[in-house]
C-alpha cells in the first residue's frame, strides 16, 4: 500500500464530472485532475467521462460514472467540522442548493444523493462532556435544528 493514504470512491449515473466540478468550488484546498473517458473497448460510449480524480478540502476522491445500478445512502457520509457558523452557513449554502436536501441535526444530502453531516466543531465536546446535565442540554438543542446554530448550541451549553 501506498503513504498516500485512502481515496474515496463515489459512484454517480452520469454525473461523476459535474459532481467534481460542484465539489471543488465548495471546498478550499480542491482541484480536478485526470479525467479518464471511454474508450472503443466499452462499456461506455467512447469519449464519455468513465472517471474524475479530484481533491476536495485536500482529501482524494474519484468520481465514477458507474450507471444507476448503485445510489448513495445516510449509511456513509462525510463529516465537515466548521469553527463558526459562517462556515456552517457556507457549506450548508453550497450542498443544499439546487435540489439538495435539509436534514435533521447538521445532516443534508447534497443534489447528488451524497450525506454530509455540516457539524459545529466545538460540538463534539459539548456532547461528550462529563458533565451530564451540560451534555443533554447541547444534545437537546441539536436535536431542534436542521442547521446548526453555533450560538444557540453555545447558550444551551452553558445553560442560558
Amino acid at each position: 500500500m501506498t503513504t498516500d493514504g485512502f481515496v474515496t470512491c463515489l459512484w454517480f449515473d452520469g454525473q461523476a464530472e459535474e459532481a467534481a466540478h460542484h465539489y471543488v468550488s465548495v471546498f478550499k484546498d480542491s482541484g480536478v485532475g485526470r479525467v479518464v473517458r471511454h474508450t472503443e473497448a466499452g462499456p461506455g460510449t467512447p469519449g464519455s467521462v468513465l472517471t474524475v480524480e479530484f481533491t476536495a478540502n485536500g482529501q482524494r476522491f474519484l468520481a465514477l460514472n458507474g450507471g444507476p445500478q448503485f445510489r448513495f445512502t445516510e449509511a456513509v457520509s462525510f463529516q465537515i467540522l466548521c469553527s463558526d457558523q459562517r462556515e456552517i452557513d457556507h457549506y450548508w449554502t453550497k450542498l443544499t442548493e439546487n435540489g439538495g436536501e435539509a436534514g435533521p441535526c447538521g445532516w443534508l444530502k447534497d443534489r447528488y444523493g451524497v450525506s454530509w453531516q455540516v457539524v459545529y466543531a466545538r460540538l463534539l465536546d459539548m456532547v461528550g462532556d462529563p458533565d451530564p446535565e451540560k451534555a443533554a442540554r447541547a444534545t437537546r438543542a441539536m436535536m431542534t435544528m436542521g442547521k446548526l446554530d453555533a450560538a444557540a448550541l453555545e447558550k444551551a451549553y452553558a445553560g442560558e
